[in-house]
């Protein structure tokens, strides 16, 4: 439950939270649920919206914008969208391409873009989960005379960025994610990709690689009895991981409420069977993918409705 305050809140760092009081504060994270209800107790009609999955009570809110891996019930409160919402708009995507194509000249098209994340809950992207990314999409990228665009983010470890680099046999573009980088050239490989690789572990890529409509392969970061793939047609996941915290995500799936956790093979399975993506090395799309609803729009459009406009 979470209480009206400002306890977690570094007051020297922050803005000054006073008068005039908002009308509409838009949270994520559930540090920041405490400090919306403090808000509230000063402007009783603030409307307060949640994106992700709240800890406090669904009716405490007026409006929440969720994704399938937080598993919420279904409230008029409550909005799905089926993937998170990015900013990899096809403005943005083709102004980095045209500023990045005469950089990546010298290496010979088709691009095929790896987007590597890194460990995820019951999820672990060790040095040879990239070792074996980089094997394949070489080989992928081999097989129709092209080039590799590869960045790393800023959940992929140092090791397993240097075990993906090093198993690289094809032409390659590879930057390294870091926090204070000058220049990014992630919107420009999205662009510039004719396919997109992006490893599992990441609903967020998975959303901006599937939004621009372009083939999609997922990369399984774990295999054998650790894979994502051996547990997406069973409601339970084998209650092993890797490791202690990998084995206690699992049985925070298995058997806590949605709250705990997050089940990222709800959204595999949605995009897979709609035909939005297909897995690397496995059979391809038997169905040709309708267009996702623009997840912004709905969100932007149900923030209006809260104030009548």
């Amino acid at each position: 439950m979470s209480l009206p305050t400002l306890a977690g809140v570094d007051l020297a760092a922050s803005s000054p939270l006073e008068a005039p009081w908002p009308d509409l504060v838009i949270c994520s994270g559930r540090a920041a649920e405490a400090v919306a209800f403090w808000l509230r107790r000063r402007n009783p009609k603030l409307r307060i919206v949640f994106v992700g999955t709240p800890w406090a009570a669904l009716p405490r809110f007026d409006l929440v914008i969720t994704t399938p891996q937080y598993r919420l019930p279904q409230a008029p409160n409550v909005l799905h969208n089926p993937l998170p919402v990015h900013d990899a708009t096809p403005g943005r995507l083709a102004a980095e391409a045209a500023r990045w194509a005469p950089l990546l000249g010298h290496l010979p098209q088709p691009f095929t873009a790896v987007l590597a994340g890194g460990s995820s809950g019951p999820y672990r992207f060790t040095p040879e989960a990239a070792k074996r990314l980089g094997r394949e999409a070489s080989a992928l990228a081999s097989s129709d005379g092209g080039s590799l665009l590869v960045t790393t983010s800023a959940r992929t470890g140092e090791a397993a960025a240097d075990a993906l680099q090093a198993a690289i046999a094809a032409p390659v573009f590879f930057h390294r994610w870091q926090p204070d980088a000058a220049d990014n050239p992630f919107h420009a490989v999205l662009g510039l990709a004719s396919r997109i690789i992006v490893t599992a572990d990441s609903i967020s890529m998975m959303s901006e690689a599937v939004s621009t409509g372009k083939p999609v392969l997922l990369f399984d970061i774990e295999e054998g009895s650790y894979a994502i793939r051996r547990d997406l047609d069973s409601r339970r996941m084998a209650p092993r991981g890797r490791s202690l915290g990998a084995t206690v995500f699992r049985l925070l799936i298995n058997h806590a409420p949605p709250r705990f956790s997050r089940d990222l093979r709800v959204v595999h399975r949605q995009l897979v069977q709609s035909g939005h993506v297909q897995w690397l090395g496995g059979p391809p799309a038997n169905t040709a993918p309708q267009p996702l609803e623009d997840g912004l729009a709905r969100a932007v459009a149900r923030i209006r409705g809260l104030f009548g406009l």
